[in-house]
């Protein structure tokens, strides 16, 4: 390190631990501007991209302010995993949760109100009983954050009702800085973070969403067994994700993929602790290896040499997608996320809302989240516009998704996209799509008869195309952006600026030609082959590597990823540190974890170059 860096360190409080207890040089973008607005005493909301670093966010500034910090978080496997890699990291952390027996809780909270932990991390139904809020409030409480926000927003994805009442944190600690953090958070479950959890006085920072190197594709579904192995022998010796709907369809998967030469393992929350947590680790540890997983694995998951993402069903909604195909390509390589697509998934889906046991206006907000899903799918727009659109970033075509790169058959949908817009204007730009489509193609439904717009110049004036050809083209105007759905989510739709320029013909508007022969884009795609770059280190000293974390973890009866990451691993196999010195300048290995670790790796090190050297 040079004497200006020290120096540096030295002067910042917040650098000085991040190099000292984590082992990083740098923030990454946007990291210290949230830092410093909490530690300047301000509520923040942070909207980060995957991969991001949204823990070290809250982390460091918890060890720089001193005192304790409540992070509640909701899952517990999170939890344990969090605080195992803070202590490992020489951190105070605990937590209390269900799955821990009364002794071991007990133990933890003397630690907590003795002083010695730092980061107490706990479920928000644990938290929030009377009891544990009236024995915290007699301690040194410094900062509170609250991972996964978007379970706060009943228009989130992953609405969860007792996040609800953390709303009554910022009164119960009102001069402790709360910060909320969340990958998946589109503009108005931002805005009923901002209104439930801090009253709006909070600062909010959205740092992008834009992952350029994956790669975006989505293929109608066939055959998918045969279309999943298909993609996967385009990647070989890679390790992926692929999601599956069901519990039954991860194992059926899994197994199918062994039976046809493909390292697979399945995680869904059926099976044992045991079972998942080998499974996992094999995954970290391992490379070219295939997850099959529910939406159950994944969170807090940090490898970054994911080479793709599949899901054989189709996601909940854009922002669970967005969330899912953030786990490929944290390496910066190129990666894929790669969806089929079909009608079935359609149906299964309504289903899920349907039997819900939410509110109607829940449901019918979850319908309109999953009509934008199917418009992404059905665009023939560039995807990562229509998705980077869909949180609020204007985007340039990529050159990186399907609809670019392969071409899809487009064809001129103006005309038809005016039929569409001047049914809207005349109906008010109040109506969803099933109303528009009714008056388009002449239907004389009780609600068309009611407001009289069998009577519009426009009535029948779609009657030439079935109704799910109008169905799709409203689906691709709204993901185009000519249409809006109204923002308080009752589903009407009101044209846009751009949707206005398209009705008096000053834009263009193309829509998707469905492929009648899927297969042969498949094997067009196989034969370009997918363009995945080498590791760029030794692999024979990285399995290494991966193996003696995998027995240190075992020894600690912790995951392997806590130990170390992928990525200080294959930092450590290319600068091949020979003393602990060179091995403290290895991303990831701060002063904790330089000598616990340091001396076992750097002789692990040593010896595979004699080993290589005979």
């Amino acid at each position: 390190m040079s004497a200006q860096a020290a120096g540096i360190r030295a002067e910042d409080p917040k650098r000085r631990v991040l190099k000292d207890v984590f082992g990083f040089d740098d923030f990454r973008p946007g990291q210290a501007d949230i830092m410093e607005a909490l530690l300047s005493g301000r509520h923040v909301l942070a909207v980060m991209p995957t991969g991001a670093g949204k823990s070290l966010c809250y982390q460091v500034p918890a060890l720089v302010m001193g005192g304790l910090t409540l992070v509640v978080s909701p899952l517990v496997a999170l939890m344990q995993d969090q605080v195992a890699a803070l202590r490992l990291a020489g951190v105070g952390a605990d937590t209390i949760n269900s799955s821990l027996d009364r002794e071991a809780n007990v133990a933890a909270w003397r630690r907590v109100a003795s002083g010695q932990t730092r980061l107490l991390y706990l479920a928000p139904e644990r938290l929030m009983t009377e009891r544990m809020l009236d024995a915290l409030s007699r301690l040194d409480v410094s900062l509170i954050a609250i991972d996964e926000a978007h379970c706060i927003s009943q228009w989130g994805p992953a609405f969860r009702p007792e996040y609800e009442d953390l709303s009554r944190l910022r009164h119960i600690f009102p001069n402790v800085p709360i910060i909320a953090v969340t990958a998946t958070a589109d503009e108005s479950t931002r805005s009923d973070i901002e209104a439930r959890l801090f009253a709006e006085r909070v600062e909010t920072l959205v740092l992008g969403f834009d992952r350029p190197n994956i790669k975006l594709a989505i293929e109608s579904k066939q055959d998918s067994k045969r279309q999943l192995l298909r993609f996967i022998e385009r990647h070989p010796g890679k390790s992926g994700i692929v999601y599956c709907l069901s519990r039954k369809k991860t194992e059926e998967m899994a197994a199918f993929l062994e039976k046809n030469g493909v390292t697979a393992l399945a995680y869904h929350a059926g099976m044992s602790k045991d079972a998942r947590e080998a499974n996992q680790n094999a995954f970290m540890t391992l490379s070219g290896v295939v997850m099959v997983a529910t939406i159950a694995f994944g969170m807090g998951i940090d490898k970054p040499d994911v080479a793709y993402v599949f899901h054989t069903d189709m996601p909940g909604s854009l922002e669970a997608y967005y969330q899912e195909i953030g786990r490929a390509g944290r390496d910066g390589r190129k990666a894929e996320a790669h969806m089929l697509y079909g009608l079935g998934d359609i149906r299964m889906r309504r289903l899920f809302i349907d039997d819900e046991d939410a509110s109607v206006e829940h449901k019918r907000r979850a319908h309109r989240r999953l009509d934008t899903l199917i418009g992404y799918c059905e665009t023939a727009q560039c995807r990562r516009q229509v998705l980077l659109g869909y949180f609020g970033e204007q985007a340039e075509p990529c050159g990186n998704c399907d609809n670019c790169v392969d071409q899809v058959p487009r064809a001129d949908g103006a005309a038809e996209a005016r039929l569409i817009l001047t049914v809207v204007a005349q109906s008010g730009q109040r109506f969803g799509a099933a109303h528009v489509i009714d008056i388009l193609t002449g239907h004389e439904t009780e609600k068309v008869q009611a407001r009289g717009h069998h009577r519009l110049t426009s009535f029948g004036s779609g009657a030439a195309h079935k109704k799910t050809v109008w169905l799709s083209l409203i689906r691709q105007l709204v993901a185009g952006g000519f249409l809006m759905p109204d923002p308080d989510g009752h589903g009407g739709l009101a044209i846009s600026d751009s949707g206005g320029a398209l009705a008096r013909g000053e834009v263009a508007f193309h829509y998707r030609v469905e492929n009648r022969d899927p297969l042969a884009r498949g094997r067009k795609r196989a034969a370009q082959g997918s363009g995945m770059g080498g590791e760029g280190v030794d692999a024979s000293l990285l399995a290494t590597l991966k193996s003696l974390r995998l027995r240190l973890a075992k020894e600690r009866q912790v995951p392997a990823y806590v130990v170390f990451s992928d990525r200080t691993l294959i930092d450590m196999a290319e600068r091949r540190p020979r003393d602990l010195d060179a091995f403290a300048e290895v991303n990831g290995v701060g002063g904790a974890k330089l000598k616990e670790f340091g001396e076992i790796f750097v002789k692990a090190i040593a010896g595979h170059g004699s080993d290589r050297s005979v």
